[in-house]
Order: structure tokens, then C-alpha cells, then sequence
């Protein structure tokens, strides 16, 4: 399994919350399926699986083409936590039941953190029968602020480019 996941291609800073890089990743699904890696197919984000009558959402769903099988990815914007392991186990093993048809293999987990301990990932996975992998996943960095200062802001970068289209306006319309 890959680790970390680099999803540097979302222009989002260290400090988004969940749905953020949910959102960006949904934005930007063609980098999120080649940084994934080959064979994945996307089935859904916030996946509404339901059981005993509670609703529960997978933050993204994907099919493997080539594993046959369902790929679970859970996103946390914070450091795994052992009760993270329980939630996509949870998850999994609804999957199997209720989407896994004849010739499918086991459904796979990735829990994608911030941040992760090896050795506390080991132990919440330990006895866990499912498989699932946790993974760090990076943002974009913070740019430092006194490259901030240097930079042009991005009023400043449309206001140039509309000066440039009007001036391009301006000679079509010489010709």
C-alpha cells in the first residue's frame, strides 16, 4: 500500500477539515484516480449505506477493476485514532454484505489521516479481519509568509489579465 498519498494537486492548506478534501478530491477526481493508482473506478462519495434503520455515509466508495473488489476510503483530518479501525471495519463489512455480489472479493479499507503512529495502527488492526490499511495523506504546504508578501494577490493577477483581454479586444477590433 502506498504511504504517504501525496495530494498535492488539491489547493487546500494543512488546517482543512474533512469535508474540504472530500470536496477538492471529488473536484479534482481524475488526479485522486491516477494518484490512487491503476484500476479504480469511482462508485460515490459520502455513500449512504443504511443499516437497522440509521443512515451511515462512506466518504468515498471505488470499485477495483482488477482486484474485484470494493475499495472503502475513509478520510480523517486529524492523527488516526484506534477507533478509527472500528468505524471502516464497520464499514466493510456492510459493504459485503449488502454490495458485494457472486465473484467479488473481500472489500478493502484505506483510512487516509493526517497524521498516523505505526505502532498504534498495528495494534487497532491487529485481531481485525477485514483488510485495511491506514495511510498519511499530504497537502499542499503553507506557503511561508514572507513569499506571501512577494506574491501577487489574486485581484491583482485578474485585474492584469482583464487589462490583457481588453487590450487584445482593442486591436481585433483595429484590424
Amino acid at each position: 500500500m502506498k504511504d504517504p498519498y501525496l495530494f498535492d494537486f488539491i489547493s487546500l492548506k494543512k488546517h482543512s477539515n474533512e469535508v474540504q478534501i472530500e470536496n477538492a478530491m471529488i473536484n479534482k477526481i481524475k488526479d485522486v484516480l491516477i494518484e490512487l493508482g491503476n484500476g479504480f473506478a469511482f462508485v460515490g462519495n459520502q455513500y449512504k449505506i443504511t443499516v437497522s434503520d440509521t443512515d451511515y455515509f462512506i466518504d468515498l466508495l471505488f470499485y477495483h477493476l482488477e482486484l474485484r473488489c470494493y475499495i472503502v476510503v475513509e478520510l480523517k483530518a486529524r492523527k488516526f485514532k484506534p477507533t478509527d479501525a472500528g468505524q471502516i471495519n464497520f464499514y466493510l463489512s456492510t459493504v459485503d454484505d449488502t454490495l458485494r455480489k457472486e465473484g467479488d472479493n473481500p472489500t478493502i479499507g484505506i483510512l487516509l489521516c493526517k497524521e498516523k503512529d505505526k505502532l498504534t495502527a498495528e495494534y487497532a488492526l491487529r485481531n481485525v479481519n477485514n483488510p485495511i490499511g491506514v495511510s498519511e495523506y499530504k497537502l499542499l504546504e503553507d506557503i511561508p509568509e514572507y513569499l506571501q508578501k512577494q506574491l501577487p494577490k489574486a485581484e491583482d493577477i485578474e485585474l492584469h489579465i482583464k487589462s490583457i483581454e481588453k487590450i487584445e479586444e482593442q486591436e481585433e477590433n483595429e484590424e
